[in-house]
């Protein structure tokens, strides 16, 4: 069963920058294309980037220009660099493929607050 951990969430001031990684424990990483999510309070949850195998990128209009993704296939791992951060981008962040797997890892909290 394939497992995620998130992690590099934190507090940071709006305007701020944080970068997320995403550790995935799947043989056929480098074979799909991996996604981050997030889910805000009373709100679902929200694919927010995607990268391909070949490296072509896709975000939600809300973070483009703001957020890059970017994966190494050698590590098995995917990230998330967030720049100029919102208030409204505070939420829990998640990487999954997409479409996703079942199962979720625990994702990493982000706060954007003064």
């Amino acid at each position: 069963q394939v497992q995620l951990v998130e992690s590099g969430g934190g507090l940071v001031q709006p305007g701020g920058s944080l970068r997320l990684s995403c550790l995935v424990s799947v043989s056929i990483f480098s074979d799909n294309t991996m996604g981050w999510y997030r889910q805000a309070p009373g709100k679902e949850r929200e694919l927010v980037a995607s990268i391909t195998p070949g490296y072509s990128t896709n975000y939600a209009d809300s973070v483009k220009g703001r957020f890059t993704i970017s994966r190494d296939n050698a590590e098995n791992t995917v990230y998330l660099q967030m720049s100029s951060l919102k208030p409204e981008d505070a939420a829990v962040y998640y990487c999954n493929k997409r479409p996703a797997w079942t199962n979720w890892g625990q994702g990493t909290q982000v706060t954007v607050s003064s």
